[in-house]
């Protein structure tokens, strides 16, 4: 089956290290997008002063980000969850296969020794 500590076509530290960068980029990328979000929206609201814009700003990044991290999670639990079934799904068919190739090699079996027994009987 799978490992499920090995992630990508490089197992080993290399393989964390850059599942831990591309990480690294993307939330550092979805704080980016959020930031300008919150700006574009502070920019339509021309009222607000420059303190309201930036407390805006702050608690839109943070609720922005949260929703995003519930997000990965979610999507995460279930992948594993979908893994899980998959890897069952597999293992089972594995099993009927191999029952199923147990069963026709036996009755391939029975039939050559009996019709090795027949031929052995018509010989005498």
């Amino acid at each position: 089956m799978t490992n499920p500590d090995v992630r990508g076509p490089f197992p080993g530290p290399a393989s964390a290290i850059a599942a831990e960068a591309e990480g690294f980029l993307l939330a550092r990328q979805h704080r980016h997008d959020a930031h300008r979000e919150a700006q574009a929206l502070c920019q339509a609201l021309s009222w607000l002063t420059t303190a309201q814009a930036e407390d805006l700003t702050r608690h839109y990044v943070s609720r922005r980000l949260r929703l995003s991290r519930q997000l990965f999670e979610a999507s995460l639990e279930r992948a594993e969850e979908l893994r899980r079934e998959y890897e069952d799904r597999y293992l089972q068919l594995r099993r009927d296969l191999l029952r199923r190739y147990c069963v026709w090699a036996s009755c391939g079996l029975a039939c050559a020794a009996g019709v090795s027994g027949v031929l052995c009987t018509l010989a005498r």
